[in-house]
Parts: structure tokens; sequence; C-alpha cells
């Protein structure tokens, strides 16, 4: 028998102007034990968000993870058992996918005895998810930066950078109750922009990455407007103005969608709560029930041992 753990952490990308390519790990975690011993076969328990809505068969995301990596490194596992709980809300921004993917290669990897690096992983998980800035935080933690492999045409992982986050920074997030389809989310946005807004998010996005290395907290606010994104958005996220002017005014260095949405993220100072308690009542003055969660940025990524 082999009993293996995993623990990944949630992630925000974009971050306001870092569109696909700007990523934060969260201190929200997507926990999986798996369990192989003689035999065939599988069976799957999901316990905390999203419980009642994901399967529990073959479409699980995590055993497909599994499966997909058992293919390529052409291990044949016995009878799996695996157990999946995790913090992380479903369809609402915050890497619930790429937590789940990663969770189940990096578990498959450590069943067959394979090593897999940062990049190998990377590699498997972005071909599986496709964000890879969720991917990225979620896998190393902390404040991480993706590129394109080049500026022609080609294709392929890129490269990745992780940062660490400045010791002053929490994040707080407002999580409303409703979701937002990822894919419709892509589909509202526009063919092309304007040169005027590409180069503005291009110089906000490196101010942003800057403020984040250097610790510069006063430059937050301003290095996370966007112009690419958010704005169309907007119609699929009732009040997304309206909470995340709520957070500045309560005191948050900037607010932003959290990924795709609908949750909105606040940069925020370690223990101050009142920036989530701010959006909370702008959405609810938008007649939508949403939660607060005050959250520490991850700093250490994913974690996987090998039990038995």
């Amino acid at each position: 028998m082999k009993r293996v753990r995993v623990r990944v952490p949630a992630s925000s990308a974009n971050l306001g102007p870092g569109f696909d390519c700007l990523g934060l790990a969260l201190s929200l975690y997507h926990s999986l034990t798996v369990i192989e011993r003689d035999g065939e076969g599988v069976e799957i328990f999901v316990a905390g968000e999203g419980a009642d809505e994901l399967p529990r068969d073959e479409e699980n995301a995590v055993y497909r993870a599994m499966e997909a990596f058992f293919q390529d490194s052409g291990y044949r596992p016995g009878r799996l058992s695996i157990e999946s709980e995790s913090e992380i809300p479903v369809g609402r921004g915050l890497g619930s996918s790429a937590a789940a993917v990663l969770s189940g290669l990096a578990a498959a990897a450590l069943l067959s005895g394979r090593e897999v690096d940062a990049r190998g992983l990377m590699a498997l998980a972005a071909g599986l998810e496709g964000h890879v800035d969720n991917v990225a935080a979620s896998l190393l933690g902390g404040f991480c930066v993706v590129g394109p492999l080049s500026t022609g045409l080609g294709t392929g992982l890129g490269e990745f950078i992780r940062m660490e986050a400045p010791d002053a920074l929490a994040a707080a997030v407002a999580v409303p109750d409703l979701t937002v389809d990822t894919r419709q989310a892509r589909a509202v946005l526009p063919a092309t922009v304007t040169f005027g807004d590409a180069v503005a998010n291009q110089g906000r996005v490196a101010m942003l990455t800057a403020a984040m290395a250097s610790g510069r907290l006063d430059l937050l606010a301003a290095s996370m407007e966007d112009c690419l994104h958010e704005s169309h958005r907007a119609a699929l996220v009732p009040g997304l103005d309206r909470v995340c002017r709520a957070a500045v005014e309560a005191g948050a260095y900037g607010a932003v969608l959290s990924g795709s949405g609908p949750s909105v993220l606040a940069l925020v100072r370690p223990g101050d709560d009142a920036p989530g308690s701010a959006m909370k009542e702008a959405w609810r003055q938008e007649g939508v029930s949403s939660r607060a969660l005050l959250l520490d940025i991850d700093r250490v990524g994913l974690r996987a041992e090998q039990l038995d």
C-alpha cells in the first residue's frame, strides 16, 4: 500500500493589469490524500467547497490529472482511493481548478516514483488547465510572473519567476453568491485594444511588479488599475465598481477582479478586516449576498509527501 498527501493553495490571477501573466498565492487550500492498494478501480470522496456539484467519477479534475500523469509516465496504478477536500470556492476566480489539477499531478508523481521538477509540473498542469498564472502561483507560492515563449509565433510554457510578496501584505477577498463561467468571461473581451490602452497596461504591470519586489506598497493603488479586461467583464459581475471602490475607501491598497471573477481581491494590511466588511456591505446594497475572507499570502506553494 502507498499513501500520499498533497496540499495546494488558492490563487488570484491578473491583479488588475497583469492579464494572464501575474498570480498571487492565497491561504485557502485544496488537500488531497490518495491511497494505492493492490487491485483495480478507483473510488473518489469529495468534501468541502463544491462537494455537492463536483463529479465523483472519471470526470473529476483530480482524477483526470492523475490519469494524464500515469499515461505520460507509463505507470499503471493499482486500486486508488482519492480523498479530496477543498477550502477554495469553485467558479469564483480563485484558482480552484488549477489547485485540483496540481494536486492530482503531484499525487500521481509520488505514487509512480517519478521525480518531476517545477517546470515539468507547470507544463503538465498548463496543458490540462490552461491558466499558467494560477498554476504558477499555486505551485510556487508568493507572487509570480509568467511570460510567453517568444514574441513571435512560438508556443509553449515560456518563462516564469517567483518573488516574495511583501511581509506587510495580506488579502481581503469578497466572494459573492454567484458564478462566472471562464469561457463566458473570455468571450466578452475584445479581439483588439487601442495602442494607448496597451501602453498604459504595460506600464502598470511593470510598476506593480516593481512595487511588489521593492515593498513600495504606496504604488499599488495606481498600478493595479486596468484598461484591458475588467471594464468588459463588469457586466458579468453586478456592482463590481462599487465593491472595488468600497475596499479602497476602507483602507485597501487596491482592489481588483480576481481572475475572471466574480470574487474581488483587495490587497490590505495584515489583520485589517475593514476592506472585506466594506466589500460585503457594497454587495449587499447591490442585492448580492457574499462572504468576506481575510487571507495571508501563501509563501510556500504546493506541499507533497509520501506517508507510507
